[in-house]
């Protein structure tokens, strides 16, 4: 018997992105509060509430990524890698709070409409578009492979439609005098935001239970290894993310006839890595499925 694993990769460094999107996001939260008392808007201070919670969310989101790249210890030898998974569950899950916060306030305005300063809204509401724009732009390249920073990425983008909401309600609101436009747009953005975060709380649940990683089929793993040269039966294959961006693999070969050697393990790693994004194989060989057995289910 033997094994081979190839080294773990090092997430990639978000600090400036999180930096620059908590520093600008907690200023305006400041500015959208102040005036939305001031000219009785609280669609502007329920938005400033949403606002507040993708500050924690990125609070989260870069602790995460801070933790993942601490060094592996004698009783945690992934290290806390895992942290990242948890932070985008707990993002999916502030996100669908503060979608039924901004769900609440929409309904008590359509049962109690109040005048509203509209070209105040626009104005403030208009900032808060170009900065979560700004933001959200940090993250759009690492969203599609770390469902951690699709989290701050999701933050962002709902909070700019939000925003983006309260300047047109406040324009047709200018336009009409018809205050009950402004809930009525919230919650076509409440629609728009559970609808995205929905997929975020699943695959961020999918990943925490250690199930196979979106993206990889478990079947074409298992086709690959049983055609490889000598494999006469392959078993125990599991395949899990230790992180948002790195996916491990284990498995035994059954090869009766032939010894390997390190290089034929390598190309396994390698091919295993280039084709399907696994980044930790550990590849166990046998003479044959009882002689090794581990005990448990196998696969």
């Amino acid at each position: 018997m033997s094994h081979k694993h190839n080294h773990l990769s090092v997430p990639k460094n978000y600090n400036k992105a999180f930096a620059f999107g908590i520093v600008l996001n907690v200023i305006y939260i400041v500015v959208e509060v102040t005036y939305g008392l001031i000219v009785n808007s609280m669609a502007l201070v329920a938005d400033a509430g949403h606002n507040l919670s993708d500050v924690l969310g990125l609070l989260l989101a870069w602790g995460a990524t801070y933790l993942a790249r601490r060094a592996t210890t004698s009783n945690r030898t992934y290290g806390l890698r895992k942290s990242t998974i948890l932070a985008a569950l707990f993002n999916a899950i502030i996100l669908l709070i503060a979608v039924g916060a901004i769900t609440i306030e929409s309904i008590r305005k359509i049962i109690e409409p109040e005048p509203i300063g509209g070209t105040t809204m626009m104005i403030v509401a208009g900032v808060g578009v170009v900065i979560n724009t700004l933001t959200a732009l940090l993250f759009m390249k690492g969203r599609e492979t770390d469902i951690n920073i699709k989290g701050a990425f999701l933050h962002m983008a709902a909070d700019a439609g939000v925003s983006l909401g309260v300047v047109a309600a406040g324009f047709l609101i200018n336009l009409t005098v018809f205050y009950l436009l402004d809930p009525i747009i919230s919650l076509v953005i409440v629609i728009v935001i559970t609808v995205g975060t929905w997929g975020l709380l699943k695959d961020s649940f999918h990943l925490s239970m250690d199930a196979v990683p979106k993206g990889i089929q478990f079947e074409e793993v298992k086709n690959y290894l049983n055609a490889l040269d000598g494999v006469k039966e392959v078993h125990d294959l599991h395949i899990w993310a230790m992180s948002t961006t790195e996916t491990s693999l284990t498995v035994h070969l059954v090869i009766p006839d032939e010894q390997k050697d390190d290089k034929f393990l390598g190309k396994i790693c390698s091919q295993l890595h280039d084709r399907f994004g696994i980044e930790h194989s550990t590849i166990q060989i046998e003479k044959n499925a009882q002689s090794a057995s581990c005990g448990g289910e196998n696969v």
